[in-house]
């Protein structure tokens, strides 16, 4: 099984950082409202814009922290570098 952290883009201009097996599927379910998270429920639409394979479940959660650190302007040049 693959794992991934991602970061999606609210509609202010936020970003919101996760883990997920399935990005695709998980900005799908930020969108929809169901089983997305808090924090985008009233920041939709939200648009996937950086993905990180993770070898294991314990890496992706430990990266998911250190990206969550990171300040908008430090994830901004994340997403730039990798774009």
């Amino acid at each position: 099984m693959a794992f991934f952290c991602y970061i999606v883009e609210c509609a202010d201009g936020t970003y919101y950082t996760g883990w997920s097996t399935d990005p695709n599927r998980r900005e799908r379910q930020h969108n929809r409202g169901n089983r997305g998270a808090r924090y985008t429920s009233t920041r939709r639409p939200v648009r996937l814009v950086y993905i990180e394979p993770q070898p294991d479940r314990a890496t992706a959660m430990r990266r998911e922290l250190s990206l969550k650190k990171l300040s908008h302007i430090q994830k901004q040049k994340l997403i730039l570098k990798t774009g």
